[in-house]
């Protein structure tokens, strides 16, 4: 790469490999007390500046409705956060730097006053920081509270470019929407304030580095490329597992349960990725336009009796201790019948991926927290061994693990060492963590840092996330006549659903 003339050869602005730094702006937290401020924005945006890859003129900005008189209650409670939740080593020097760049507003979302000290804030910070119009407004806030805040940002002119001299975007997490219909009215009622452009939808599996790794994977090496159809791979399993119960998210969950919760958002965008056709490059627009395809070719099996299943937990044994079981639960009621576990078995109709099952599943209280991509290929067509030989051979498999231990696994036969002809199965690992020496950045580092750069690469659009709940909907609506299937807490979910894979002669993988 020729260097631009005059320039610093090690500093090529065409070079990706070198961090890419955001024009000064104002991250705008709403909720910025709530559970995912403490714990991932805060200690993220800490993250990001200790890794230097924030621009000097980068201001925090919290609204809330705390009683805090001033920006110091609120630089105090953001200090807290970060010292617990950040990933890179807590240093003073980093911390002075941020802290002189944290401000608080205090209000409600249906106040008036609040949203206009909001504006006046960020008008000074033009004088005060040279954020030159530029914020990113996070919405850490539930859907309901969505029309009260844009209605509030659009009568102050938040969320005007034109106004305010600079970008202007919003950030939205999930769930987005509880179906298809309401996804549209949330879309539409975004989209009324913000331009398409500005909106940048948080899916954070997408941030996660293994799961951009599978772009690497795919197509920067021949070895796995030409074996990636219908050919050679024999089926794909998707599985989220938690060891975890509901916690404290117990009005949220049981409205929402777990397809609603992970298999429409985390798990389509995982198969999405898997299943999707070569990019031309890896712009925001071709990476969503392949994705897309892949969604719209996504089909349900029609027998969903024996190729859907949901379950809900019981009491059992977790990591040598008595857990409850779901109706247990704090806040829960008795009667509820909300899925705690989520399998389905989908079909992708295209050319490459025709006849093979994708099954997906996830699930609260298994034996282990584990979320993976197998991919499990063909047996070969023709074996010269003795059957007794390759009685512990399996399929080879491709795995991809996204959390935890983040990594790569090729399993395949191989001959015990001995007189005897007999293949068993071994595994040649990758692990992130020893191969390269920088740790891991956490998703939101990257969520974040994309969105003060207008990189939409990693965030589903509205084509996207309608797209999924058309998948999701059928399958709401024949569970609204069932109960769940009971499953024991520290188990591998309820029994039916590995009779889902017995009567296609498959078995679930055990991470």
């Amino acid at each position: 790469m020729a260097p631009t003339a005059g320039g610093n050869p090690l500093r090529d602005p065409r070079d990706r490999r070198l961090p890419r730094l955001p024009d000064a702006s104002a991250l705008v937290v709403f909720g910025v007390t709530g559970d995912l401020s403490r714990k991932k924005l805060i200690p993220a945006v800490y993250d990001l500046a200790n890794r230097g890859l924030l621009p000097p003129g980068f201001v925090l900005l919290g609204f809330a409705r705390r009683d805090w008189e001033g920006h110091e209650p609120f630089i105090e409670f953001a200090r807290e956060c970060a010292e617990k939740g950040a990933r890179t080593p807590f240093r003073e020097e980093t911390w002075d730097r941020l802290a002189s760049s944290i401000r608080f507003v205090r209000g409600s979302f249906d106040d008036d006053a609040g949203f206009d000290g909001l504006a006046d804030e960020l008008k000074s910070l033009e004088t005060s920081h040279g954020i030159q119009g530029n914020a990113a407004f996070y919405l850490s806030i539930p859907p309901s509270a969505f029309p009260v805040v844009l209605k509030q940002m659009e009568r102050t002119g938040l969320a005007d470019e034109a106004r305010a001299g600079g970008w202007r975007r919003v950030v939205v997490e999930k769930p987005f929407g509880h179906d298809l219909q309401s996804a549209r009215e949330l879309n539409s009622l975004v989209d009324d304030v913000f331009g398409p452009q500005d909106v940048f939808r948080i899916d954070h599996y997408l941030g996660k580095e293994t799961v951009q790794n599978l772009f690497a994977l795919r197509f920067a090496n021949t070895l796995f490329e030409p074996i990636w159809n219908s050919q050679f791979v024999d089926s794909v399993q998707i599985t989220m597992a938690e060891d975890v119960g509901i916690g404290t998210r117990a009005g949220f969950y049981d409205e929402t349960g777990a397809a609603r919760d992970v298999l429409q958002n985390h798990l389509l965008q995982l198969l999405a990725l898997t299943a999707m056709e070569e990019p031309v490059s890896f712009g925001a627009q071709t990476i969503r336009t392949e994705k897309i395809k892949i969604l719209r070719a996504v089909s349900l099996p029609d027998d969903l009796a024996r190729y859907a299943i949901r379950g809900q937990y019981e009491q059992g044994w977790l990591a040598g201790e008595r857990v409850g079981g779901y109706l247990d639960e704090e806040n829960i009621p008795a009667s509820s019948t909300t899925e705690t576990y989520a399998a389905v078995r989908l079909g992708i109709e295209t050319r490459r991926w025709a006849g093979v099952p994708f099954y997906l599943r996830t699930g609260k209280r298994l034996p282990r927290r584990v979320t993976e991509i197998a991919i499990s290929f063909k047996k070969a067509p023709h074996l010269p061994f003795d059957a007794t030989d390759t009685t512990e051979l399996g399929h080879n498999q491709l795995v991809i693990r996204v959390q935890p231990d983040e990594g790569v696994t090729l399993k395949y036969g191989s001959k015990v060492p001995g007189t005897a002809m007999e293949v068993r199965d071994v595994a040649m690992e990758f692990l992130f963590g020893e191969a390269f020496t920088e740790a891991l950045p956490e998703a939101y580092e990257r969520l974040i840092l994309d969105v003060l750069l207008g990189d939409a690469m990693l965030f589903p659009d509205n084509a996207e996330v309608e797209e999924s709940w058309r998948i999701i909907d059928p399958l709401e609506e024949y569970w609204s006549g069932t109960k769940p299937f009971p499953y024991r807490s520290g188990s591998w979910g309820p029994a039916a659903s590995d009779e889902m894979l017995a009567h296609d002669n498959r078995r679930w993988r055990r991470p």
